[in-house]
C-alpha cells in the first residue's frame, strides 16, 4: 500500500488575472479551488493513474473539511488527524508572472504528532510512505527524520520530497527515494549545479550519505535517476509549460505507480518524467491518457556511472 503524508495541506485558490496591477482593484478572468499539498497531489495523480493510496496528515476547520470532501468525491482514501485550528489557504496568482502567497498552517500539538506515529505502527513491511512538502512551524525539522528512521526499522520504503535541513536529516536513515530539483541539490551542498555531470557527482554524494535512489529534475534540460547501480538520463518531451504546481509531485506519483507494478527502474523513471511533463503542460494535474502520449517521446539514456571518486 502507498501512503502519502502532508503535514501542512492547504486549499489552493488559483486565480488568473489578465492584466494585474499592484495596488489597484483587479478582477479574475478565472478562478479554481483545489486541495493543496505535495502529498495530496501525489495521491490525486496516483488515483488518475489507477493506483490506490491513502492520504495522511493534519486537517482542521472548514478548509480541512473541504479537502476531505474533495478527496472523497475523487474516491481517494484518507485518514487525516483533526486539529483545532483551520487548514491554511494558499493563493496562486497567474498574471504576467506567477505569484504565490502561502499561509503558515495550524499549530500541531505533541499529542497530534504522536497520533501520526501511531498510524505508522499500523503499516506493514513493503508499504511505501511518501513524506512531501513543508513542515509546519510548530513541528521540529527532525520530524521527517524520526518518521524515516521508523520506516527503516519496519521495512517501509520512505520517499522524501522536501528541502533543507528537514531533508538532510533523513539521509542517515536510508530513505528509499528523494527528488530534489537541481537548485535544491545545489543548496544541500552550497554549490551551483550547472550540468548533468555536476548533478551526478552530488547525487552520488547523497548515496554515500545513505539515500538509496535520487531523481534530480533539471527543468527544461531533462531529469536524472541516480542509484548505486544506475545513472539514467531522460529528455523532456515537447510541449508548452502552463502549470508549475504539482509537476514534481507527478514525477513521484508516476515513478511509484510503475515501480510497485513492475519494480523495473527504467520504466518507472520514464513514466515518472512523462507524468511530471504532462502536469506541466496542463492547467491541472495530469491524466493517464496524457502521460501515455508523452511517454513515447521520452528516451532513457544510460550514462557513465562515475562520481564517487570525485567527491
Amino acid at each position: 500500500m502507498i501512503y502519502t503524508c502532508t503535514l501542512n495541506p492547504s486549499i489552493d485558490y488559483v486565480a488568473s488575472v489578465e492584466d494585474f496591477k499592484e495596488g489597484e482593484l483587479n478582477r479574475t478572468k478565472s478562478a479554481h479551488i483545489y486541495p493543496g499539498g505535495k502529498g495530496i497531489n501525489v495521491s490525486r495523480v496516483l488515483k488518475r493513474l489507477g493506483i490506490e493510496s491513502t492520504a495522511l496528515g493534519y486537517t482542521g476547520g472548514f478548509t480541512g473539511a473541504f479537502i476531505k470532501d474533495f478527496l472523497t468525491n475523487e474516491e481517494i482514501l484518507h485518514d487525516f488527524i483533526d486539529v483545532s485550528e483551520v487548514t491554511r489557504i494558499n493563493v496562486k496568482l497567474k498574471a504576467q508572472q506567477e505569484t504565490e502567497i502561502n499561509g503558515q498552517g495550524p499549530l500541531i500539538t505533541e499529542k497530534e504528532q504522536n497520533s501520526l506515529f501511531q498510524k505508522l505502527d499500523e503499516m506493514n513491511r513493503g508499504d511505501i510512505l511518501v513524506l512531501a512538502g513543508s513542515i509546519p512551524p510548530s513541528i521540529s525539522d527532525n520530524f521527517y527524520a524520526h518518521i524515516t528512521e521508523k520506516c527503516n526499522q519496519k521495512g517501509i520504503k520512505a520517499v522524501i520530497d522536501t528541502s533543507g535541513e528537514a531533508l538532510r536529516k533523513t539521509f542517515k536513515h536510508k530513505p528509499f527515494l528523494i527528488k530534489p530539483n537541481h537548485h535544491e541539490l545545489g543548496d544541500l551542498f552550497q554549490v551551483t549545479i550547472e550540468s548533468k555531470e555536476d548533478a551526478i557527482i552530488y547525487g552520488k554524494k547523497l548515496l554515500k550519505e545513505g539515500v538509496q535512489h535520487v531523481i534530480v529534475s533539471m527543468a527544461g534540460e531533462g531529469a536524472l535517476f541516480i542509484s548505486k547501480d544506475d545513472v539514467l538520463f531522460a529528455n523532456v518531451p515537447v510541449g508548452s509549460v502552463k502549470n508549475s504546481v504539482g509537476a514534481g509531485d507527478s514525477v513521484v506519483a508516476g515513478f511509484l505507480s510503475q515501480f510497485i507494478q513492475e519494480s523495473e527502474i527504467r520504466a518507472a523513471f520514464q513514466y515518472g518524467v512523462a507524468a511530471g511533463s504532462a502536469t506541466a503542460f496542463s492547467e491541472d494535474l495530469c491524466t493517464k491518457k496524457q502521460v501515455e502520449i508523452l511517454q513515447k517521446q521520452i528516451l532513457i539514456e544510460e550514462l557513465p556511472n562515475f562520481g564517487e571518486e570525485l567527491i
